[in-house]
């Protein structure tokens, strides 16, 4: 019987074994596309563009620049950039619910909470009473205090109307005979004229993973009187700790990288980590200078300064509440979930044997580790593989860092294919839905049926005995 016609089967068996059931991060109807549909439609009404300018030419380019800030918004919920898992959502909201009510005079209304699936150590306002969360801060954050103060920057954020006092002065500008004589200026000159309206144009943009640097000081100082009314206690050495904040992939690994694989009983050659070919790319490098690289928080002023003007303002012996475990593990499952339904594949194994490191031994990391050979070797399938594994300069990483992702970049195909094939038949495969996605895995990277009619009726098989499983995620991508 082939292997198409026995995988109703195997789905059907799997999802009868009530037993083996292993509780998923969240449902697929917590994504944003789904959990928020209605808001979205509340969003585009209460963002509707103010009459702001009398001059016309002026307040149309208010009009696209307010709109372009509520479309991204809009497009980030209909792309599932955020999810609603109720313990994450819970205790985040349970913070952000402890500064509203004890500043009600500056914040009437509790804001709109989002939890944002990105990895990046972020959170940001929107403007229009949103604020958005990174499960990327909360993995990052070393306590509850820490993460109230950046909550309370960004609702300050808000509270000051920054997002939209920098919409109107984008506009104002825009509008201007300075910014005409600018740009004809630079239309009529003849050399670099490209970088030169690139900073002449530069529009309001809306971005998930960096900050906007505008009136941060006045953020900074209004967050720590957010904190002092509601009786969390400030520690400037917080700001401190946010200047490390994109280390991740810095840091290096506890052992050999062969160890990680040995655990795994997959084979190893050091040969793989080191670069063949030759030139620039392959010329020694310490991993150690990264002072000229800006990380997603050096676009606010610099960490020394905001750590200078408030360390006055400091309770250092107050108590510390951690984050409670089972919340950090659900954030550090759902960025290396995200890695990988981005195709960010050296990442997410990266992470994987950080987690290792620490000493978590959840089957479900060796679970992921399964889907990320499974994943390589179906885009090395596809002639695909070098954007799978996500390359990184060396500027930003650490030497076991740069050794993965060369691995991965030159583990011969066969090779490849054999860890795919080994990891399929281990025993971490425990839920049925983790089941059902290996057959699915094993449908797209090893199924001699390479058509997108046999890739779409296996994601189908998938996602019609899993309807609520977060897999369905990536099933979907196959699916038409």
């Amino acid at each position: 019987m082939s292997f198409r016609k026995l995988l109703p089967l195997i789905l059907v068996l799997a999802g009868s074994v009530a037993s083996a059931q292993v509780k998923n991060l969240y449902n697929y109807q917590d994504l944003s596309h789904f959990y928020y549909e209605k808001q979205k439609d509340s969003l585009k009404k209460a963002w509707s563009c103010p009459d702001a300018f009398r001059d016309r030419a002026t307040q149309k380019e208010y009009r696209e620049l307010w709109d372009r800030r509520t479309n991204s918004v809009i497009g980030a919920l209909t792309d599932n950039d955020y999810v609603h898992d109720r313990e994450v959502y819970s205790y985040v909201d349970d913070i952000v619910r402890q500064l509203v009510d004890a500043n009600k005079t500056m914040i009437p209304v509790k804001p709109l909470l989002l939890i944002d699936r990105s990895p990046a150590i972020n959170a940001y306002s929107t403007g229009g009473n949103v604020l958005a969360v990174n499960v990327g801060i909360i993995a990052f954050a070393s306590c509850r205090e820490e993460l109230a103060l950046i909550i309370a920057h960004e609702l300050s954020h808000n509270i000051l109307h920054h997002v939209e006092t920098s919409i109107y002065l984008r506009a104002q500008w825009l509008g201007s005979d300075d910014y005409k004589k600018s740009l004809n200026a630079v239309l009529d000159s003849k050399y670099d004229r490209f970088s030169r309206l690139s900073k002449v144009v530069q529009g309001y943009t809306f971005s998930r993973n960096r900050h906007d640097r505008y009136l941060e000081t006045d953020a900074d100082s209004l967050a720590v009187i957010l904190l002092k009314k509601t009786n969390i206690p400030f520690n400037a050495r917080f700001f401190l700790r946010l200047d490390s904040s994109d280390m991740q992939p810095k840091q290096p690994l506890h052992h050999p990288l062969k160890d990680y694989f040995a655990a795994w009983k997959l084979p190893y050659e050091d040969a793989w980590a080191q670069r063949r070919s030759k030139g620039l790319s392959s010329r020694a490098y310490a991993f150690t200078d990264t002072t000229s690289i800006a990380d997603s928080l050096k676009t606010h002023p610099d960490c020394l300064i905001r750590y200078n003007r408030t360390k006055a303002l400091s309770v250092a012996t107050a108590r510390q509440t951690p984050i409670p475990a089972p919340i950090v593990e659900k954030v550090n499952k759902m960025i290396i979930w995200d890695l990988y339904s981005t195709t960010d594949l050296t990442e997410c194994l990266y992470r994987i044997l950080q987690l290792k490191d620490k000493g978590d031994k959840d089957p479900w990391y060796d679970f992921m580790a399964g889907n990320v050979f499974s994943g390589l070797y179906y885009a090395d399938r596809e002639l695909a593989r070098f954007n799978a594994i996500g390359i990184v300069q060396k500027e930003l990483i650490s030497k076991d860092y740069y050794a993965l992702q060369t691995m991965l970049e030159q583990i011969p195909r066969d090779n490849l294919k054999q860890y795919c094939q080994s990891m399929q038949t281990q025993a971490f495969w425990r839920s049925p839905d983790e089941k059902d996605l290996g057959a699915l895995l094993g449908t797209l990277a090893l199924d001699p049926d390479n058509s997108d009619k046999n890739k779409a009726w296996a994601a189908r098989a998938f996602t019609s005995a899993n309807a609520n499983s977060m897999y369905c995620e990536f099933a979907n991508n196959f699916e038409k």
